[in-house]
């Protein structure tokens, strides 16, 4: 995981948009093969989309070849709502610039069946070859897109309900108004996310400070679903300096230490084959599978969690055998020893004497 930390917001933001422009550059995105880009909502990305749309119209970038999946829309409310996902998209990033509107993928909220539009999501990522790139933001408590605390880390697109505490945190965005706000989402699963060749995460402010602690210095968990980002092989999050006030010390020294050499010496980070190679020749990995694995020949482990796919069938429980009262004297093979131990419990109860009640 590579760990970005920049003085304030601005240039956090600014980081992330040269980094996503450099990427859609050096892959050469054609007609016949788009450059996929997933996109977050909320405050943290509106610099990011600020600094790209600057870009566009200074020409330094194209989205004409992009492909784009949004991560989430609320439920219940209609795509031309002020606060709806969809009007939030094309107010800060997609009427400025020269993305084709067929071009753009955002779920539908209000679909007569949810579970078919979540499942035929997947399928449009997966006919446009997968996301090169996803872009994304987190709450307060470390969910990523509206994948709540407690939420699959092998989860996908689907039906969610909010939990209080994003109800309450986007009530900003309805007059503050608790009751304005939408209780379920469509969300991308955190499987869908996982399985993007890169994911780029930008967290701003001390309020996420915590999240980015426990995402970081501590280890996988559902309640904190960003930390699952430990899990992908090309994962980057890019921090203002609040962000980092519940790091360690140390862990901020680490993380500026090696992105330092790294400028010194020239090094970039290994990228997925598609997007390093962009519309060229895409080498196949192959992993040699062993007849027996043993000590001196293990089996080859590989993200075997990225490819998870929901379980097919459940384990049936097993019957629990009848128990049978047994006694320790019962045991023991010497024929008089009952009779020096404490009588059977019935044999007990007849000799219990009188008034002992």
């Amino acid at each position: 995981m590579r760990l970005i930390i920049r003085d304030d917001a601005d240039a956090a933001s600014s980081y992330v948009a040269n980094y996503i422009v450099d990427r859609i550059k050096h892959f050469h995105p054609t007609p016949q093969s788009p450059f996929v880009l997933g996109l977050p909502t909320g405050s943290s990305p509106l610099g990011v989309y600020k600094s790209l749309v600057e870009k566009y119209k200074a020409g330094e970038i194209s989205f004409e070849n992009v492909v784009t999946f949004n991560m989430d829309e609320y439920v219940g409310i209609p795509r031309d709502h002020p606060e709806s996902y969809h009007s939030f998209m094309w107010k800060n990033f997609f009427s400025h610039v020269n993305i084709h509107p067929s071009n753009v993928h955002i779920l539908n909220g209000n679909a007569p069946n949810l579970e078919a539009e979540c499942v035929a999501y997947e399928e449009q990522i997966k006919k446009a070859g997968g996301i090169d790139l996803f872009l994304a933001g987190i709450g307060e408590d470390g969910h990523i897109a509206f994948n709540e605390p407690g939420s699959s880390l092998a989860s996908r697109t689907r039906v969610k309900t909010l939990a209080y505490d994003t109800i309450l945190a986007n009530s900003r965005f309805f007059d503050n108004d608790v009751t304005k706000v939408p209780k379920m989402a469509l969300t991308v699963g955190v499987q869908t996310v996982l399985e993007a060749r890169e994911v780029v995460v930008i967290i701003l402010g001390a309020r996420k400070a915590l999240a980015l602690q426990r995402c970081v210095e501590q280890g996988v968990n559902h309640m904190w679903t960003l930390s699952s980002l430990q899990l992908h092989p090309h994962p980057m999050i890019v921090v203002d300096e609040d962000a980092t006030l519940e790091l360690q010390v140390k862990t901020v020294k680490y993380f500026k230490s090696i992105e330092s050499v790294a400028r010194e010496q020239g090094f970039e980070q290994i990228l997925p084959s598609r997007v390093r190679t962009g519309n060229g020749p895409i080498p196949e990995t192959k992993v040699d599978e062993v007849a027996s694995p043993t000590i001196l020949s293990p089996q080859p482990t590989t993200s075997r969690l990225l490819r998870a796919t929901p379980a097919t069938e459940y384990p049936v429980r097993s019957v629990s055998p009848d128990l049978i009262p047994d006694r320790m004297a019962s045991r023991i093979p010497e024929p008089h020893l009952s009779q020096r131990l404490t009588p059977n419990p019935e044999q007990q109860l007849m000799r219990q004497p009188v008034g002992a009640y």
